[in-house]
């Protein structure tokens, strides 16, 4: 008989492998009662308290490096502040420096009118040849010059001394500002904290219930197996009990006449057949000759039917090799007149 081996679905074959072997490791997991416990999973409690630790392991380490960051951030804002006082300070006596060395009053235009001549250049030409032009000082000019001076040096120090406590009032307004931020980013840590203390007592409180939950769990479980296993111990020595003093071991004969009629008591052989009649042993052949023949009518019907799908399968191959064939058959035409008809352009254009 001529047998054709079609090729099978390499991916139907990996996908039904893939899913018996998940449908084992679920067996295996499900029904292995030695790493089973029914309502406590120990690996995932294991793998609970691990992530748990882990994740209180990552909290802490967040935790201090926000102090560190903060703690750095704070020191970095005082050296800029100390930097900045310290260049305004510099910066004050360089201005100082710079007024009582390069802007004196002595050295002004006007010296000899403000320090009473003294630093003044002398005029060399004689008064007679000097006109309006040359006066620096007019009739009238400077009476009362000295309450002027004392009137403005009363008004700059009190112009100067609103201004410090206009500084000192920003300064004190500033810190004030500054303490009552610290003041809140302090609560704000403050009440972070106590937040942060409160879930995990919560946390704990939760783990600790658990655990509880868990061992009270574990607990009536091994009691709950430890009370099947005296009861299926107590059903199998009543199984064991019942089954010594049954009929099928004391060999009874009288058992085979139970529920008979008409008060016919048959015979019986209680050595052989343990009560079984001859009526019934009758049965018993006819009924396993039937199945016989059932089970041989079966074989002929499935020898039959697999010589139609070899049949079958013959022509289906049959026919798929006439069908390869012409196909080969026409690609070959179709290559020859491609051939012939590319000839036929090349002489064209050797003609041309």
């Amino acid at each position: 008989m001529y047998k054709v081996d079609l090729p099978l679905n390499q991916s139907i074959e990996k996908a039904v492998e893939r899913r018996r072997f998940a449908e084992t490791v679920r067996k295996a997991r499900i029904f292995n009662t030695r790493l089973r416990v029914m309502g406590v999973d120990v690996d995932a409690l294991h793998q609970q308290v691990q992530e748990k630790k882990h994740q209180k392991d990552m909290e802490q380490r967040r935790d201090q490096y926000f102090d560190k960051l903060g703690e750095y951030h704070e020191n970095l804002q005082l050296q800029q502040d100390t930097d900045e006082r310290q260049k305004q300070e510099a910066l004050h006596r360089d201005l100082v420096q710079y007024w009582a060395t390069q802007q004196r009053m002595e050295d002004s235009r006007d010296a000899d009118l403000k320090c009473g001549l003294k630093g003044a250049s002398r005029i060399t030409v004689q008064e007679s040849e000097l006109g309006p032009a040359s006066m620096q000082v007019f009739q009238g000019e400077g009476v009362k010059e000295g309450q002027k001076k004392r009137e403005e040096i009363k008004r700059t120090q009190t112009d100067l001394q609103a201004q410090k406590e206009e500084n000192a009032r920003r300064r004190m307004g500033n810190k004030h500002r500054e303490n009552v931020r610290t003041r809140e980013v302090m609560h704000e840590d403050l009440r972070n904290v106590q937040q942060a203390a409160l879930v995990e007592e919560c946390r704990r409180a939760t783990r600790v219930a658990l655990d509880n939950y868990n061992r009270a769990l574990a607990a009536e479980q091994v009691e709950n197996t430890r009370e099947q296993q005296r009861r299926e111990e107590r059903e199998n020595f009543a199984e064991i009990r019942h089954t010594l003093t049954s009929d099928m071991m004391t060999e009874r004969a009288g058992a085979a006449e139970t529920g008979l009629e008409g008060g016919i008591i048959p015979r019986v052989l209680t050595d052989r057949w343990k009560g079984l009649t001859p009526e019934q042993l009758s049965a018993i052949r006819r009924e396993r000759e039937a199945q016989c023949l059932e089970r041989q009518r079966q074989r002929d019907a499935e020898t039959i039917q697999d010589a139609a799908w070899d049949f079958q399968l013959m022509k289906l191959s049959t026919a798929a090799e006439d069908e390869e064939t012409k196909t080969a058959e026409l690609r070959r035409q179709r290559r020859i007149q491609m051939d012939q008809y590319n000839m036929q352009l090349a002489k064209v254009l050797w003609a041309q």
